[in-house]
């Protein structure tokens, strides 16, 4: 599979966060999250290894019990069942990839 750059075919997750599938295949799925300055992303936890890298902006990123400042380049895996949640610090852009394959990310018209 192979994706274009494109401005369309963003959701909005929360308030605040909006999120677009950019590529998947069998196993994995990379996301893009726009977020905005004061966003919350609560706590919470799935049976998805979660890898991510923040491409701008700045978080506050917990995992477990640890809270991370996070700045562009900085990157974190959150394993499988592992609590996690951020607070977007300023207007910020992250890469995430998943796996297993989070099937309620696919496109609309895939089944």
């Amino acid at each position: 599979m192979f994706g274009k750059q494109s401005e369309i075919g963003y959701r909005h997750a929360l308030e605040g966060l909006g999120q677009k599938t950019l590529v998947y295949g069998e196993k994995t799925l990379m996301v893009e999250f726009r977020m905005h300055r004061g966003a919350i992303l609560p706590v919470h936890d799935h049976p998805h290894e979660q890898t991510g890298y923040l491409v701008s902006g700045r978080m506050k990123l917990t995992i477990g019990e640890v809270v991370y400042d996070v700045s562009p380049g900085d990157s974190w895996c959150i394993g499988s069942g592992v609590r996690h949640g951020a607070e977007i610090a300023e207007d910020s852009v992250a890469l995430e990839v998943f796996s297993p394959l989070r099937k309620e990310y696919l496109p609309d018209s895939v089944d």
